[in-house]
């Protein structure tokens, strides 16, 4: 993880990352930055914002305060994420 000199990595912070790691692992690193990028290209055209509704996004936003979400992620858990968001899913 790269960051600029200065920024206050927390727990938080660093888990979400970390779920962004198992994503890209289980997609095989190429294939999670074409599905982001497609994902993100469709919800640019959707309302509401595209970045904090791709799915990849929504996983880790919604579980970075659960330090141990890791040790029990199901394979490919973002999928479930990808509806469209209901009204009390929003942050």
């Amino acid at each position: 993880m790269f960051v600029h000199p200065g920024v206050y990595l927390s727990n938080e912070l660093i888990n979400h990352e970390r779920i962004h790691t198992a994503q890209q692992r289980e997609m095989l690193f190429v294939f999670f930055y074409l599905a982001y990028v497609v994902e993100w290209l469709i919800r640019l055209c959707m309302r509401g914002n595209a970045y904090r509704n791709i799915s990849f996004e929504r996983e880790a936003h919604s579980n970075q305060r659960n330090l141990s979400y890791l040790s029990s992620r199901p394979h490919y858990a973002w999928v479930r994420y990808m509806r469209r968001r209901r009204l009390h899913d929003r942050h």
